[in-house]
């Protein structure tokens, strides 16, 4: 695939490191907190490049190199980043896992990717092992590599970690592939989303201007490092300008301020079940000014005490895709505008048609495959297609263009669910639901939640040979449990005799969604 040489020519990941080894050897590049009680770390940019040197030599030593899939099924630490970049510097790609996933749904990411070896943390190594992927070796984060219920080698991370000097290097291609991650959509399986070197040098250097992000700031990452958000949104941003990633095991409510005001962050990514702790009337005096969310609302700036700063974005579109800035006075709720290297249109999903001023219609975004916007689905060539009108990606969102070109957000595939960050394909889950017997028809939705926005609920139609709608419950969600990530197992199951119906038959989601919500909280 042909691509703007001048936009990324001679630069990758390897070499994005290098850059700031040079230029900013002892400034502070990553710094971990635990969270247990353990030890804050810090990692300066020569400290992170040759940790990054060391696992490369050491993956390159077991045989890893160009193309070689590596499963990464890791909590957020130190380790898990070094060993994502290392991938990156000898050509590997690492695949990142939700760490939620079950067994069934770690075989599929690995089969789906050819992962040949995989580095994850001892309280996952029985997953893992059920899974019964066929790997070459499982590393395992931590002092020892505990036995596993597996004929697949376990060694300690620590084998892992060579001498940099070893490391001879590889010839930059901007457009080889560096990292897969999962996204789900309204299809029933998750598909692979394939990211390049070009794609990373691309979010290093748009992130930051979206963001206002400075070479001394310092950007609070407690989204789990195998999101877009963490690793694009979050540290290629830092990575682009040499800043200082804080990185955290998790969101901790409780911890929160104290980190922000230790480490004299400036920048986190905005989530909803952040906001009441960010409310607080009791918070500290910090310097944090920024927080990434998806649309601009100075009530918001008032609320939180910082700049809300909109930026829309999705793993295929690795960085923000249309960003606004409180300085630039938008309208309120408006997302913004399209970012450098973007172009958009607005269509009706419908008729095909460009949509006009307040008409609402699906985004659709237009930029160079590999740098603005993923490669591909791994190993989905018909779902890459579909994907794609032409030059133009379909977003699945649906939105509204304003006066003097904002962009409104309105609602996304309602079989696409959102569960506390986590996306949930609705078809996934009735999939499973379906195959249970006794249930005839069955159709999941979002049923609004306090804290994760929303929950997954299903709504059941039996057949003539259901048990007891308790038994058939039980079984529901016990195979619910066994086949998928317990965010994507129903909180409910509500029993009906027919779903509300539209023309052609179609479910009319909207109104089991009412019908979810009027319904006792889960």
């Amino acid at each position: 695939m042909a691509v703007d040489g001048h936009q990324v020519h001679g630069q990758d990941i390897p070499w994005l490191l290098r850059h700031w080894a040079q230029h900013r050897p002892e400034h502070p590049a990553l710094v971990w907190e635990p969270g247990d009680g353990g030890e804050v770390r810090t990692w300066t940019y020569a400290d992170l490049e040759r940790e990054t040197l060391r696992v490369a030599a050491g993956l390159s030593g077991r045989g890893i190199g160009r193309g070689d899939k590596i499963l990464v099924h890791a909590d957020n630490c130190p380790e898990m980043v070094f060993a994502w970049l290392a991938c990156a510097t000898v050509g590997a790609v690492a695949v990142t896992t939700n760490t939620h996933a079950t067994a069934s749904e770690i075989a599929y990411f690995a089969a789906q990717t050819e992962s040949v070896a995989a580095i994850t943390q001892p309280h996952y190594t029985e997953a893992v092992a059920a899974s019964g992927a066929e790997l070459g070796w499982v590393a395992v984060i931590g002092a020892d590599a505990p036995e596993a219920a597996s004929a697949t080698p376990h060694i300690p991370f620590a084998d892992l970690q060579g001498d940099p000097e070893a490391w001879a290097g590889r010839e930059i291609e901007p457009l080889l592939p560096f990292g897969i991650m999962f996204t789900s959509g309204t299809t029933s399986r998750p598909k692979g989303v394939v990211h390049t070197h070009a794609n990373a040098v691309w979010a290093g250097r748009s992130g930051p201007r979206s963001i206002d992000l400075t070479a001394d700031d310092r950007y609070l990452i407690y989204l789990p490092f195998f999101h877009v958000n963490a690793q694009s949104w979050s540290f290629f941003s830092v990575l682009g300008v040499g800043a200082t990633a804080v990185l955290m095991p998790k969101w901790s409510t409780s911890r929160f301020w104290d980190v922000v005001v230790r480490h004299e962050i400036t920048h986190i990514s905005l989530m909803p079940f952040a906001m009441g702790t960010l409310a607080a009337k009791d918070r500290p005096a910090s310097k944090l000014r920024v927080g990434v969310f998806g649309m601009v609302n100075t009530m918001l700036d008032k609320m939180l005490g910082l700049k809300v700063y909109g930026a829309y974005g999705m793993t295929e579109t690795v960085i923000h895709a249309v960003t606004g800035k409180p300085s630039e006075h938008l309208p309120a709720k408006s997302m913004g505008r399209p970012a450098p290297g973007y172009t958009i249109k607005i269509v009706d999903p419908e008729t095909g048609a460009e949509c006009g001023v307040g008409e609402q219609g699906e985004l659709w975004l237009k930029a160079e495959r590999g740098v603005q916007l993923f490669l591909e689905y791994y190993g989905n060539a018909e779902a890459t297609e579909k994907a794609f009108q032409g030059e133009w990606f379909r977003t699945g969102d649906m939105v509204v263009l304003g006066e003097g070109g904002n962009v409104f957000y309105r609602e996304r595939d309602k079989d696409l669910l959102k569960v506390g960050g986590e996306n949930v394909s609705a078809r996934e889950v009735e999939d499973v639901v379906g195959s249970v017997a006794g249930v005839g028809s069955v159709a999941v939705v979002g049923k609004q939640h306090e804290f994760l926005s929303e929950v997954v609920v299903a709504f059941v139609i039996k057949n003539a040979a259901a048990p007891d709608e308790a038994a058939l419950e039980k079984t529901i969600l016990e195979l619910c449990r066994e086949r998928l990530s317990d965010f994507k197992v129903p909180r409910a199951v509500y029993f009906v005799d027919a779903f509300p119906l539209g023309t052609l038959d179609k479910v009319l989601k909207k109104e089991l969604r009412t019908m979810a919500d009027e319904r006792p909280a889960v």
